[in-house]
């Protein structure tokens, strides 16, 4: 099937044509035809295989010029990075239509957005808080949306976003759309989409957990860090096929000290990227790396399924994920729309459940590969590699309430003092001896 096979319109079939596109993937051929037909949709497919399309192309068929200002077509997105390429997307797909698509994201002044929105807009992409905050602000009107699409929407879930999106979806209108694309389906997304969905269609491209069949995966045992970062420089510096490479650290912290390792040795060709760097920082790394600034960038999860970038040759997980799916999302950067891509993990003994966990999901191993002869292996430990010295703590036990005694002691005998009343007659016999007596009356 190509993409003349599908009812679009002549402005699309022109911009496709431009883009170079002529085959619609698998998550795009299965779900055209059913958003056409105005059924819900919940949309599982990993990343990559083209989920953007797959979800813009109905909804632009659908799309009809109106006066009104407001938004015909909502998309939610859990973060910043996505809502810029959603966007984009958006406008690659309509040079040949007179159609208006905006992005309103936080981290940056909510009034200018309002006045762009009030400009009137046909498409908008929102992260949930902004886009319920300037709904709050009445900047447009809910009443016109015919089409929600929430995207990633298990990644929303894992962010926080559960009650931002039921009071989006408590806002709108009864009488739309709704697509939802995840690529998993966990028992909160089941409950969302039974009280907000109308029987929606399940559209699968692939299970969770399959590895892209284009995608060769290849894994190496190795000691510690820094005989890793040797590992990483080797392949760099021999593999030439190695143009646009994407590396996933485990941590902000180790992202940032392999960073200061190889950018002295890789001068002006690295990048770094992870949710502690500012806003501009990270756009401007994605767009050096887009434009073949950065032959290599270094990410951790956060980001794994937010670079949106094509033609990436080798994903390098310079650590294992410890959640086995986002094995799936990382690797999942490079073999998109049906290309070839290579994926490369390297591998501790002390990472060695953590492969185990992501190839029972997979079903099926990662080979492992003999480590270059001449790699140099290092025996310095990070300080998180060492060995740990655990002394044993005496726990003191401590004396109950009514076991401790009062704050003061008792004074001494020649101290203390007794109020007792002493007769006349005795006072008298301790003076002389003897009683004395009053006289005889006279």
């Amino acid at each position: 099937m190509t993409f003349d096979d599908l009812n679009l319109n002549t402005a699309l079939l022109s911009a496709l044509d431009d883009l170079g596109y002529t085959t619609p993937t698998t998550i795009q051929e299965r779900v055209f035809p059913v958003v056409m037909s105005g059924r819900d949709v919940c949309g599982i497919a990993q990343t990559g295989t083209g989920k953007t399309f797959a979800y813009l192309l109905p909804c632009l068929r659908q799309w009809k010029f109106s006066k009104d200002k407001s938004p015909q077509i909502l998309v939610v997105v859990p973060t910043r990075e996505l809502v810029v390429q959603v966007v984009e997307a958006v406008k690659k797909l309509t040079p040949y239509m007179s159609l208006v698509a905006t992005g309103v994201y936080g981290g940056v002044n909510i009034n200018t957005q309002k006045l762009e929105i009030e400009k009137g807009v046909d498409v908008l992409v929102a992260t949930p808080g902004r886009l319920y905050d300037l709904a709050m602000t009445g900047a447009f009107k809910t009443k016109t949306i015919k089409r929600l699409v929430i995207d990633e929407m298990d990644e929303m879930l894992n962010l926080g976003f559960r009650t931002q999106i039921k009071n989006i979806l408590d806002l709108l209108p009864a009488k739309r759309q709704n697509l939802m694309f995840s690529a998993t389906i966990t028992d909160d997304i089941e409950k969302l989409m039974e009280v907000y969905f109308n029987d929606p269609v399940r559209v699968e491209a692939a299970p969770t957990g399959t590895p892209l069949e284009n995608i060769l995966q290849t894994g190496y045992e190795v000691a510690n860090f820094n005989t890793k970062v040797n590992l990483l420089e080797l392949l760099l510096t021999e593999d030439k096929t190695m143009s646009k490479v994407l590396v996933f650290a485990a941590t902000k912290q180790l992202a940032d000290d392999l960073y200061e390792k190889l950018e002295p040795i890789f001068p002006g060709t690295a990048g770094v990227i992870h949710s502690n760097k500012e806003q501009n920082h990270r756009f401007n790394t994605v767009k050096q790396f887009k434009d073949g600034t950065y032959r290599f960038i270094i990410a951790t999860d956060i980001v794994a399924r937010r670079i949106d970038v094509s033609g990436v040759t080798h994903v390098i997980n310079f650590d294992v994920p410890a959640v086995p799916e986002n094995y799936i999302h990382r690797i999942g950067r490079t073999g998109r729309y049906d290309k070839k891509g290579i994926a490369i993990t390297f591998i501790t003994a002390r990472e060695k459940p953590l492969q185990t966990a992501i190839e029972t999901l997979m079903k099926k191993e990662i080979p492992i590969a003999a480590l270059p002869s001449h790699l140099v292996l290092s025996d310095v430990l990070t300080e998180d590699e060492k060995p740990k010295v655990y002394m044993k703590i005496i726990q003191v036990k401590q004396r109950k309430k009514e076991e401790v005694g009062p704050a003061f002691h008792e004074k001494s005998a020649k101290n203390s003092k007794v109020n007792f009343i002493v007769r006349k007659k005795d006072r008298m016999m301790a003076k002389y001896g003897k009683p004395i007596k009053r006289g005889r009356k006279k």
